[in-house]
């Protein structure tokens, strides 16, 4: 058997990131070749996996990510079993290297088998599950590539957000921002009319017709009078229509020309849960 030294077991545990009992474990199991190791540890975060596959992960750390000329955005959840791991500062860690590697795939799937240290990120995201203990998955993915992109994280990595705007000119990083915070805060349905399902509006359209028959409404006079609370249901819940948070005197199309001949390209929002 070979002889396990502590600089053996500490170099597993900087390439792993699991603990320090697992790393002996897997290079004696291994008599010290330490890819051997790394596969020992794989295969066991893959039985916990497994085991935990049914678990929900509601926790996790939600992250938003700019890239340097502010052309493309990324959004992620990693997400986790409890809020004791997604506080934790090595998961943060992980959650924005791989959002940082996020900004370099245009798909999930893309993402999912994209490197991350000789291994998948999809392999990454098992080997975790076998070095926390907890499930570990990808539970949000978004991009945005636009002329400006700009990008909010709410409460502690519960909320993250981008925004793309038509146009890079001044003013824009503080206006992305309002405008992801508003997305944050507000989590609209769609950026507008046309980004809202067609089976949605059908349901709000007899919701509505419901209720004013319950009031009395002429039969006649139902679909004039249902298509104005259309109108209102577009003005809470598409993102350009809804009143800016910041003032609501104008909707956030309107805050956003305040900086020019400039519009809401795309906007993205995850969350944990």
């Amino acid at each position: 058997m070979a002889k396990i030294t502590a600089a053996e077991v500490n170099n597993l545990r900087k390439t792993t990131g699991a603990g320090m009992m697992d790393c002996k474990n897997a290079l004696v199991e291994a008599n010290g070749d330490i890819e051997l190791a790394i596969e020992i540890l794989r295969k066991k975060g893959q039985k916990v996996a497994a085991k935990r596959a049914d678990r929900e992960s509601s926790e996790g750390a939600a992250i938003a990510i700019v890239n340097n000329d502010n052309t493309s955005g990324a959004v992620i959840v990693l997400g986790c079993e409890t809020d004791f791991v997604g506080k934790n500062e090595s998961f943060v860690n992980l959650a924005n290297e791989l959002a940082q590697l996020a900004l370099n795939t245009s798909t999930k799937e893309e993402f999912l088998n994209a490197d991350f240290g000789g291994i998948t990120v999809a392999e990454k995201l098992i080997e975790q599950t076998g070095v926390i203990g907890e499930k570990i998955e990808l539970s949000g993915y978004e991009k945005i590539d636009a002329p400006f992109v700009g990008s909010y994280i709410h409460g502690g990595n519960k909320i993250a957000t981008i925004v793309g705007l038509t146009a890079n000119v001044d003013g824009a990083d503080v206006v992305a921002k309002d405008v992801a915070m508003q997305a944050a805060a507000m989590n609209p349905i769609a950026l507008n009319e046309d980004g809202v399902d067609a089976s949605i509006i059908e349901k709000e359209i007899e919701i509505a017709k419901d209720q004013l028959r319950q009031e009395g409404k002429p039969e006649a006079m139902l679909d004039k009078i249902a298509q104005g609370k259309i109108k209102r249901f577009f003005k809470d819940n598409t993102l350009v229509n809804q009143a800016f948070i910041k003032d609501a005197k104008q909707s956030v199309a309107q805050y956003v020309k305040t900086i020019g001949d400039v519009e809401v390209a795309d906007y993205k929002r995850v969350a944990l849960g």
